[in-house]
């Protein structure tokens, strides 16, 4: 299911929208002490990232052509979830998982916001 979201309007659709994207700066110092400490680091492409996503706004899309309900024909979906189309749907998605990461006793680096790293046990 593909939402029409260049249809969208600022304002009225949505309010604002976000993409993270880390400093360049920040990923190559990151690097650099990654190496000259020997750590560890992991790097993740999740691929279904923008499907887990919750929103907040009331969104409608019409049914699909060739997957019409023939008892409903006329009926919308109204979305619980954020599809890839969407202006919202990087925010939301970011922020669930920075939501999960800091559960996770991981704190985000001041220097680039879109980073985290790991706290250990002695500071907490």
């Amino acid at each position: 299911m593909v939402a029409k979201g260049y249809n969208q309007e600022e304002g009225i659709d949505y309010y604002e929208t976000y993409a993270p994207v880390g400093r360049l700066e920040a990923i190559r110092l990151l690097l650099a002490f990654a190496c000259i400490m020997d750590f560890m680091l992991f790097q993740m492409d999740v691929k279904i990232f923008f499907l887990n996503g919750y929103i907040e706004e009331e969104i409608y899309v019409d049914q699909p052509p060739g997957f019409v309900d023939f008892k409903y024909p006329n009926h919308v979906y109204k979305l619980k979830k954020a599809l890839s189309s969407l202006k919202q749907t990087p925010r939301s998605c970011y922020e669930r998982l920075s939501n999960f990461l800091i559960e996770q006793s991981f704190v985000r680096v001041q220097v680039d916001k879109t980073l985290f790293i790991k706290r250990s046990n002695n500071e907490l």
